[in-house]
């Protein structure tokens, strides 16, 4: 690459970044039903034809901002793991619930831009499956590892649930119990429902110690689904 290329491929990389960070700044003022390319341009001295070369349409760079956001995540909830690597795997899957809990805390309009309320007349490409499933994929590495080392406490399956527990293991980890793959899906969605219920405000005046009323959720979350704590000495 000349030094010319590379100097443009820098400034694009900027400009793009410069788009991103003030889309976000709109979507905490305003949300993401009302982000506009046009005001995105105004807002960095853009004419809106210029900014046009970097995303085409509000949704390419809607769907640029839950890319960015899926990945941040998830990457929190890969950093926990691999931080926690050695240790018991209830303790592992606590961990990485507490740092996707933290991202969120700390990211809430982006938190709610993934799994809050859909945007009116987006639809979600294919682009956004991968990164959106990066902490359900840690989630489940912690279940295999745990399967594969200490075993699984897993509760035994009502017959009624099997062919539904079949089909999603099949699916999802063809290498694990269907019993522990169905508490895990169900892990999984009470998950995101105590950090939405915290991030939206429903655990006013309900919950004050949320930390450790989280830590408590998360560890009951991990026992659901088979992994358990050695005992104290």
């Amino acid at each position: 690459m000349s030094s010319t290329q590379g100097a443009r491929e820098r400034a694009r990389i900027e400009v793009t970044a410069a788009i991103k960070d003030e889309a976000r700044r709109q979507l905490a003022a305003e949300g993401a039903a009302r982000l506009s390319l046009r005001a995105v341009a105004r807002e960095l001295g853009m004419v809106s034809s210029a900014l046009y070369r970097y995303f085409p349409s509000r949704d390419a760079l809607l769907t640029a901002l839950i890319v960015d956001a899926y990945d941040a995540v998830g990457e929190a909830a890969e950093a926990a793991r691999a931080a926690t690597r050695g240790a018991a795997p209830a303790q592992r899957w606590v961990a990485v619930c507490e740092a996707t809990r933290g991202w969120a805390l700390a990211h809430p309009h982006e938190y709610a831009l993934i799994y809050g309320s859909p945007v009116p007349g987006y639809t979600a490409p294919r682009d956004t499956v991968g990164p959106a499933s990066r902490v359900g994929l840690v989630l489940i590495s912690l279940v295999r590892d745990a399967h594969l080392g200490p075993g699984l406490a897993t509760a035994r399956l009502p017959e009624a649930v099997r062919p539904e527990a079949e089909r999603a293991a099949a699916d999802l980890a063809p290498d694990l119990p269907p019993a522990a793959v169905v508490a895990m899906i169900a892990a999984w969605s009470q998950l995101f429902g105590l950090i939405s219920f915290e991030v939206f405000g429903q655990f006013n005046r309900v919950v004050e110690d949320r930390a450790v009323f989280f830590a408590h959720s998360a560890t009951q979350l991990a026992h659901s689904v088979g992994l358990v704590s050695p005992p104290r000495p």
